[in-house]
């Protein structure tokens, strides 16, 4: 007998197109839909950006990181495959600096219109101020209470958070998507979906007509979108409601649609791919309440126990350590975990 897992893992995904863009070079994904592949200075290295065409020119989904390596790769495909491309607008599916870093570049360049939902642009805006020394003391203690020691919280508030610096200055105004939304691209007709987890309301985009899921982050072919809590929301319960947005994009959505991701290759098999999402963070609980049976544990002692197969530098940490709270926070609101007396103000959890 198999597992849901199992069954699920049997299923393999379809690649229609097996090798991505190159630097400087455009993939025709159907007739009016460009793909371009950025660069990113990270272990994830490169980050999708689809143009879709608009009335009087091509909508823009997504920006690459704000950097100079960035500018230069756009200004490449500008003055080459995407010479006939001009900007009507730009659309960010959220506020992570590798999406909406180039926003403001891209804004001046082409004098387009910019949208994202409310709560991600008013992210984005947070990104760019949270360098503050309230803030950095505020995450301090969050690393702290988790069992972070001194030298590991100082790595994580250096280096481990450069990557939120790289940002150019965020346009001043901007169109909101909401939830439901529809919007017109061209001959093209979107439903707005956002989603929580990976960011706080990130925007996806259906074209039931043509069969097309723009899935952002919060679908990938081949990795789990990182799902983190942070300091400035420290009991949030960020896995839970991604879990809920798979189970909503399982329900709704058909079986047939070509996903477009933020990262990886475009794919068939969304609701395949759903089930692995949601299995593969189901072991990651069960992993911590075992070890969370014989003896209390901080967030900090149970990084290694879900990421025993990670050399972790100071970013991936960072990520890593936020995860895990992430599926700490979930298990105490589910009742799989308990809070563990503790005397000296570190956070500890003990299986319920």
């Amino acid at each position: 007998m198999h597992t849901r897992a199992e069954s699920a893992a049997n299923q393999a995904l379809v690649y229609p197109i097996e090798t991505p863009p190159a630097p400087g070079e455009m993939v025709e994904l159907r007739p009016g839909v460009l793909w371009v592949r950025l660069a990113l200075p990270f272990r994830l290295n490169h980050v999708n950006i689809y143009l879709i065409a608009d009335d009087g020119g091509w909508a823009m989904i997504d920006t690459g990181i704000g950097n100079e390596a960035t500018i230069e790769a756009w200004t490449q495909l500008f003055e080459g495959p995407l010479r006939h491309v001009h900007v009507t607008r730009l659309i960010v599916t959220h506020a992570h600096p590798d999406h909406v870093g180039l926003a403001g570049w891209i804004v001046e360049r082409f004098g387009c219109a910019f949208s994202m939902s409310q709560v991600e642009y008013l992210q984005a805006a947070y990104f760019q101020h949270r360098g503050a020394d309230e803030r950095k003391a505020a995450q301090r203690l969050f690393f702290r209470r988790h069992g972070m020691d001194e030298a590991l919280t100082d790595e994580l508030l250096g280096r481990g958070q450069d990557y939120l610096k790289r940002v150019s200055v965020l346009p001043a105004s901007y169109h909101r998507l909401s939830h439901g939304d529809t919007i017109a691209i061209g001959s093209r007709r979107f439903r707005v979906i956002t989603g929580g987890g990976h960011a706080l309301d990130q925007v996806m985009l259906h074209c039931a007509e043509d069969s097309l899921f723009l899935s952002a982050d919060q679908v990938l072919s081949k990795i789990s979108p990182n799902v983190s809590v942070w300091a400035v929301e420290p009991k949030a319960n960020s896995l839970g409601e991604y879990l809920a947005s798979l189970a909503a994009l399982e329900r709704d959505l058909p079986a047939d649609l070509l996903v477009l991701p933020g990262h990886g290759l475009p794919f068939f098999g969304l609701k395949t791919r759903v089930r692995q999402l949601a299995d593969h963070h189901e072991e990651r609980c069960e992993l911590i309440a075992e070890a969370c049976r014989t003896a209390p544990k901080t967030s900090a002692e149970l990084v290694p126990v879900v990421f025993n197969k990670h050399v972790l530098d100071a970013h991936q940490m960072g990520f890593a350590a936020g995860e895990l709270i992430a599926h700490v926070n979930y298990m105490l609101a589910e009742g799989r975990l308990k809070p563990a007396p503790s005397l000296d103000g570190v956070l500890r959890f003990s299986a319920a």
